[in-house]
């Protein structure tokens, strides 16, 4: 047995334990979006260019890709005290070494140290959840997270807009740093044990083909992203070797008896189905999240304070709604959640492709208030639903599996999108008969981030074809 419990919360004092998830999990994902309002800044101060800087993100992401697959076993290996300390110290090392950074280079690593720390935390986070709340209640907690994980991100960029108004980009992380620190301490007083350690036994040729495999796809689909293009020979090698390496992965994981991410999750048809809802989700998210600050800069010449403040309301929203949706999933079981809520972000998709130079603020902010309802209505019931269908041993495999998913789709929804914007850019301008006309540059983005919604709106039509399969999952077996 790999847990000291059967599922009763009597034993842990819940609340606490989740207080200080919430407080990690906040500023964690707060300085992931937070640094992208400052990369103009960082691009001076450090006279770098901007597919240098672009490896802040690439190389946060990265490290994701390489670690998540890995938490499976390192949660089986660890108490729940030993990984929450070690991912709070990570992060707050990383955080300081931002804040002094006195080179691009430091401030890489500090970017690295960061994600690894990130790595550690979102894994556990839905792990310990899983194990303390029953089932029944999953909802509710499950939107608390979605709370943090959606509304973090959202906020990220205006509240960076604002201190970068008066304050250098160091600031940043001199915000952050005492949330980080109170969240250690306050999981260090509160923190208990809720799964007892396997140690199974290491798999260093796993460990090996994991690495190569996600961090391969994330890093080609990024390089494509970064405007490297799909016919560059590192996109093409590492996309290549990731995919081969993954299938070599699978393949051992199926003939392992302790494998190192059990891949029997895929057996439960509603956590395939969860799994493919949230990755579905996150491509539209980070899409979505990367052409709309590009859009309000570019064509409509908004500064990255007016950019971030236009898109507040809509993070607002989503945030204070994962809750409610929580509480809703709960009672109503997901497909009453889910099928109306992708109609609602393709219903956005549609209003946003649709966007021109003459487009009115209260346009976009409607579409962006009704985008992220409907992504609050989608990504914390068909997770919770998901991992509710999973017996209590492959925990940790399905919220590594569905963390590490959301990497690789995350940087493959923005690789797409920003390529098809791209070559949206490249076909109007193309076809125009003045190329110094002023106005042409502004018409051609526009042109190709509307071509790039067309991308997103098809995502969305395969998320709604695959809600209608959706079934809530019964639980009375493990409310126990």
């Amino acid at each position: 047995m790999s847990n000291t419990t059967g599922g009763k919360t009597g034993e842990y004092r819940v609340v606490p334990i989740l207080v200080s998830f919430l407080i990690a999990g906040f500023i964690g994902l707060f300085s992931e979006t937070a640094l992208n309002m400052a990369l103009n800044s960082l691009i001076e101060d450090f006279g770098i260019r901007e597919t240098t800087v672009q490896w802040l993100t690439t190389g946060y992401l990265l490290t994701l890709g390489i670690l998540v697959p890995v938490s499976g076993l390192i949660l089986q290996w660890f108490t729940t005290r030993q990984l929450f300390i070690v991912s709070l110290a990570l992060s707050i090392i990383g955080t300081f070494i931002a804040a002094i950074a006195p080179s691009f280079a430091f401030l890489m690593i500090a970017r690295v140290v960061q994600a690894m720390g990130t790595a550690l935390m979102l894994p556990l986070m839905f792990n310990t959840i899983l194990l303390i709340v029953p089932p029944y209640k999953r909802g509710k907690v499950m939107g608390l997270l979605g709370l943090v994980i959606m509304f973090a991100p959202a906020v990220g960029p205006t509240l960076s807009g604002l201190i970068l108004q008066s304050l250098s980009w160091h600031w940043i992380f001199w915000v952050s740093l005492p949330f980080l620190v109170v969240a250690l301490i306050f999981g260090m007083i509160f923190m208990q044990n809720v799964s007892t350690p396997t140690k199974p036994k290491i798999d260093l040729l796993s460990i090996v083909l994991s690495t190569i495999g996600f961090g391969g796809v994330v890093y080609g689909f990024s390089s494509a992203g970064e405007g490297g293009g799909w016919g560059e020979p590192i996109v093409i090698i590492s996309i290549s070797a990731g995919v081969l390496a993954l299938i070599l992965f699978s393949f051992r994981q199926t003939r392992m008896k302790q494998p190192m991410l059990n891949l029997r999750a895929f057996k439960y048809p509603m956590f395939v189905v969860g799994l493919l809802l949230v990755l579905t989700c996150m491509m539209i998210i980070l899409s979505s999240m990367i052409l709309l600050p590009l859009y309000l800069q570019t064509s409509l010449a908004l500064s990255t304070f007016a950019a971030g403040l236009l898109l507040l309301p809509g993070g607002i929203i989503n945030g204070l709604l994962s809750p409610v949706m929580g509480s809703l999933f709960d009672r109503f079981g997901p497909k009453w959640l889910v099928i109306p809520g992708l109609v609602l972000v393709t219903a956005a998709l549609i209003g946003f492709s649709t966007i021109d130079l003459e487009t009115s603020a209260a346009f976009l902010i409607a579409m962006h208030i009704i985008l992220m309802v409907g992504v609050s209505m989608i990504m914390m019931p068909a997770q919770t639903n998901g991992l509710n269908q999973l017996p209590r041993e492959l925990y940790p495999d399905g919220t590594a599996i569905m963390n590490t998913l959301q990497q690789v789709a995350g940087a493959i929804g923005t690789a797409v999108a920003i390529s098809i914007l791209s070559s949206g850019v490249e076909n109007f301008m193309k076809n125009v008969s003045d190329v110094t006309d002023p106005l042409n540059p502004l018409l051609a983005f526009t042109s190709g981030v509307q071509d790039a919604f067309l991308f997103a709106i098809a995502v969305a039509v395969i998320g709604f074809i695959i809600s209608i399969f959706i079934k809530r999952v019964e639980v009375e077996q493990q409310a126990s």
